[in-house]
């Protein structure tokens, strides 16, 4: 398959937060209360975390929906960053740009890992986010995104984050907060990430 034509299109889509996001409230308490009973197991926990985890679970969700594309796989890598941020000392100013920086780090890892599991949910998702018009159309589509995401694990860590960041609506001054670099230079390390994501998911089609 040639991806020269649809790298980018096809790199949008993967990057797009997958739907019922919405629809999550339901888990949205369950973690919350398992974040809650095991900070209160494992010793202090910061008197905000509620609030923040309210304030900020959906943003979190986001940023590792985006790498992963399975909204169940990216809630539990929310619940995990808010147990390690519920016994953290993070500033209450740097609070967003740790959640997003942890959020984008644990996804990648878990990628790389090949630990993801391919769950039902996530190929219904990107099923639903293609517009097809046959079983032929759908599995292409399938393809590209499983291509995309294996070319994003393969981008050097902090390209891959800020991608992933800026992807999350994160404005150039947030992105490089949260990875402490000069605003000027966020542009650059984006405009390299996405050319070096196209180059990646090229090469591998082309030798397919």
């Amino acid at each position: 398959m040639d991806l020269i034509g649809h790298g980018a299109a096809a790199a949008a889509a993967v990057l797009a937060a997958p739907g019922g996001l919405a629809g999550a409230a339901g888990r949205r308490g369950e973690r919350k209360e398992r974040v809650a009973s095991s900070g209160s197991v494992r010793g202090a926990v910061r008197a905000d975390l509620e609030e923040i985890f309210r304030r900020d679970y959906r943003l979190v969700v986001g940023v590792a929906a985006r790498i992963l594309g399975s909204r169940d796989q990216a809630e539990d890598v929310a619940q995990d960053v808010f147990l390690s941020f519920g016994r953290s000392t993070v500033p209450a100013g740097e609070v967003r740009g740790w959640l997003c920086v942890a959020a984008a780090h644990t996804a990648l890892n878990l990628l790389r890992s090949g630990r993801r599991r391919a769950s039902r949910e996530q190929t219904a998702a990107a099923a639903h986010d293609a517009v097809v018009t046959d079983v032929a159309d759908a599995v292409v589509t399938l393809d590209e995104r499983s291509r995309v995401r294996a070319a994003l694990a393969r981008l050097p860590h902090k390209q891959a984050v800020a991608l992933v960041l800026r992807h999350s609506g994160l404005s150039y001054g947030d992105v490089a907060a949260a990875l402490d670099v000069s605003p000027g230079s966020v542009g650059t390390t984006v405009r390299r990430a996405e050319s070096a994501l196209r180059k990646e998911c090229n090469r591998h089609a082309s030798s397919d």
